[in-house]
């Protein structure tokens, strides 16, 4: 059985680092552009200045660029910012989804990527991987909230960060108008009011 890497994954040093920046960043402009139907692997090595036989050896495919993309994008996202209330944490982390999403160039980027995730099964696997990482980083804001007494012991923390983000999101979608400020404190004070009544206490808890 081969024990190569599968293409993208790897996590290079030196040179071969900043070829990996150039092209990743190639890529996120071209799928904020003109989404992923037109990734095309010869035009990002046009793009970053870097070699054809570069890109198709390290990433192989389009899909293998967006794998990679949003591992470095969860690498290098804001960590989560503490204010001591579960108030003040999910609106922080509202209001930075929100920045995220009406970014000119990580708005439009963000919608090709769940787009190529519809019809993708490995841009889905690594879209959930890149939620995961977010998720993940901010669920101890409302771990804190519990053990401060703010919400029931129980809490599945997880499911009440997306609470938060799921709104904007639907929005953004459905609409194609991008979030608010009003919109990211509404989807605020409706997490943390259901997540106070018990909503989220995990039935496993």
């Amino acid at each position: 059985m081969s024990t190569e890497p599968e293409p993208g994954t790897l996590r290079p040093g030196g040179r071969t680092a900043r070829v990996r920046a150039a092209v990743l960043a190639a890529a996120g402009d071209v799928l904020a552009e003109r989404g992923f139907a037109d990734l095309d692997l010869a035009d990002i090595a046009r793009r970053a200045e870097v070699g054809k036989t570069t890109v198709y050896r390290r990433w192989s495919s389009p899909t293998g660029l967006v794998t990679d993309l949003l591992a470095e994008m969860a690498e290098e996202s804001l960590p989560r910012t503490a204010t001591g209330s579960l108030h003040g944490d999910l609106t922080a982390n509202a209001r930075l989804v929100q920045r995220t999403l009406t970014d000119p160039r990580q708005g439009p980027l963000f919608r090709a990527v769940i787009a190529a995730a519809t019809c993708d099964e490995r841009t889905a696997q690594a879209l959930g991987q890149f939620y995961e990482v977010r998720v993940a980083e901010w669920a101890p804001a409302v771990e804190e909230a519990v053990a401060r007494g703010e919400l029931p012991a129980g809490t599945d923390a997880a499911e009440v960060v997306r609470a938060v983000s799921a709104p904007l999101y639907y929005r953004m979608l459905t609409t194609g108008a991008t979030p608010t400020e009003a919109d990211a404190d509404r989807a605020v004070a409706a997490a943390v009011a259901a997540a106070e009544a018990g909503v989220y206490v995990s039935s496993a808890g």
